[in-house]
């Protein structure tokens, strides 16, 4: 059985803890950070990049946005599915992120960890046997 990675930028530690121990439980490897810098240098050094990335769109060094622009700069990392997580969402907001190829937009006050959670492995295991 193939085994799926997913990136995780969460800049809470408690929070990101959480969402690892949860998508391991889940049968996911998981590429922990908790910045936008520190995740473009893990895909710029990658051996294999991860098949998704759960992005929080408020971080430390950069928001969802500019991590999106900069991510998208790079051909290699443009096929790479992400996922943003956040406690805010404004319609212009969700828009751009849509519009710069994020795949699906959550509100982490109207959802629950485990409903996300269940929604990345289920793409990631989609979107891996589409490429296969």
């Amino acid at each position: 059985m193939k085994s799926y990675t997913v990136l995780v930028i969460e800049d809470e530690e408690l929070l990101l803890n959480a969402i690892v121990k949860k998508l391991k439980l889940n049968g996911l490897s998981v590429i922990p950070t908790t910045s936008g810098t520190e995740a473009l240098k893990i895909l710029e050094e990658a051996k294999k990049l991860p098949d998704a990335i759960w992005l929080d769109y408020y971080l430390n060094d950069m928001n969802g946005l500019d991590f999106m622009n900069t991510l998208r700069k790079n051909d290699k990392f443009t096929h790479i599915p992400t996922i943003v997580v956040s406690n805010s969402a404004s319609d212009d907001k969700v828009n751009n992120m849509l519009g710069l190829g994020v795949k699906k937009y959550y509100l982490k006050a109207e959802n629950r960890l485990d409903e996300i959670i269940a929604y990345v492995r289920e793409f990631v295991k989609k979107e891996g046997n589409e490429k296969t």
